[in-house]
């Protein structure tokens, strides 16, 4: 199937696909593997998962959360406990600025909404504010599966096709969206999201799941297992 994350994780919890790329919290729901070295990451900001706020973020009381967003809004609500000290309310929206900014003091947008927002509003980077926090890199999902779904030969095929898909990345950046949006899109993808699942990044998904669950936002802090022993 061919769908967001979101969606592959709920049709991978129901059984009804053995692998796929998943928001990193959906790891902490099932008893699954990684395939070892691929990611969608960042070692800084991401531009693509951004809170906007009307006020400062002290005086923030209810934060509408983009209703396609799972691991961006515990990843906002574990930030907000730090920053703040408490927690605001949350809100559950479509990712419509506008109706979300009406509805709350703050709005938080993922993906095209965010990269390509055009707002005189402050924005926090949840990128930014986490690898600045801890000083690690911060997973937003991955390639995961039940276990013994990939075999040491389907690893290296997802593993080539991260090789290709690096090589294409100017191309993709310039049809994607229209051509007004290629340098922002050439930027996104060669600065800001990272490919890998080294050391550093195995280190800051780790450093999530033990956020995560000390606010009770997962039930346990999974092990990392991976397809091969990774």
């Amino acid at each position: 199937m061919r769908d967001v994350p979101s969606r592959v994780a709920d049709a991978l919890h129901a059984g009804r696909v053995d692998l796929g790329v998943i928001p990193s919290i959906e790891y902490a729901a099932g008893d699954y593997a990684i395939v070892p070295g691929l990611a969608i990451a960042s070692r800084g900001p991401v531009r693509s998962v951004c809170l906007f706020h009307g006020k400062p973020l002290q005086e923030v009381r209810r934060v509408a959360l983009d209703s396609s967003s799972r691991t961006s809004a515990a990843l906002l609500k574990i930030l907000l406990r730090e920053r703040l000290g408490r927690d605001p309310d949350y809100v559950v929206m479509p990712p419509s600025l506008a109706e979300m900014m009406a509805a709350a003091d703050a709005a938080l947008l993922i993906g095209d909404k965010a990269l390509y927002a055009q707002s005189g509003l402050s924005r926090l980077d949840l990128g930014q504010e986490w690898t600045e926090r801890t000083g690690r890199p911060f997973v937003w999902a991955f390639w995961a599966g039940r276990q013994g779904a990939a075999s040491p030969s389907d690893v290296a095929r997802l593993q080539a096709a991260l090789a290709a898909g690096l090589q294409a990345l100017p191309a993709i950046a310039k049809t994607y969206n229209g051509r007004e949006h290629a340098e922002l899109n050439q930027s996104y993808l060669e600065r800001h999201i990272v490919y890998e699942l080294g050391d550093g990044e195995r280190a800051g998904l780790e450093e999530f799941y033990r956020r995560a669950f000390g606010l009770g936002l997962i039930s346990r802090v999974p092990e990392l297992r991976f397809y091969g022993g990774g």
